[in-house]
């Protein structure tokens, strides 16, 4: 069974940086797409982006381009979330999740626990 763990949440300022990572443990990554959601305050999980396992391909939400890189390691079986130019509207629970079928799944069907990400100053 596939495990992820996030990690690199935190509180940053407006404007700041920070990279989440997500650990994935059970199974090797090689075979999974790899997706990261947010969860804001009062609002739905969302979609962030997402990384193909095939041929490194990324799609992002239009909310995030150019400010966010997700990326990922498979020798270190792990996948990454670069954000950059953080705005507040950016906090929430950050969730990386992982399929087998495509980025257009609509029910990945592995999760990691999430990772908080404030945006304040």
């Amino acid at each position: 069974q596939l495990q992820l763990v996030e990690s690199g949440g935190g509180l940053v300022q407006p404007g700041g940086s920070l990279r989440l990572s997500c650990v994935a443990s059970g199974y090797t990554l090689d075979y999974y797409y790899i997706g990261w959601f947010r969860r804001a305050p009062g609002k739905e999980r969302e979609g962030v982006s997402c990384i193909s396992r095939t041929d490194g391909s990324t799609r992002y939400a239009d909310s995030v381009k150019g400010r966010f890189t997700i990326s990922r390691d498979n020798a270190q079986n792990t996948a990454y979330l670069q954000m950059a130019d953080l705005k507040p509207e950016d906090t929430g629970v950050y969730y990386c999740a992982a399929s087998r079928s495509s980025c257009s799944d609509p029910k990945f069907p592995f999760w990691g626990q999430g990772t908080q990400v404030t945006v304040s100053s």
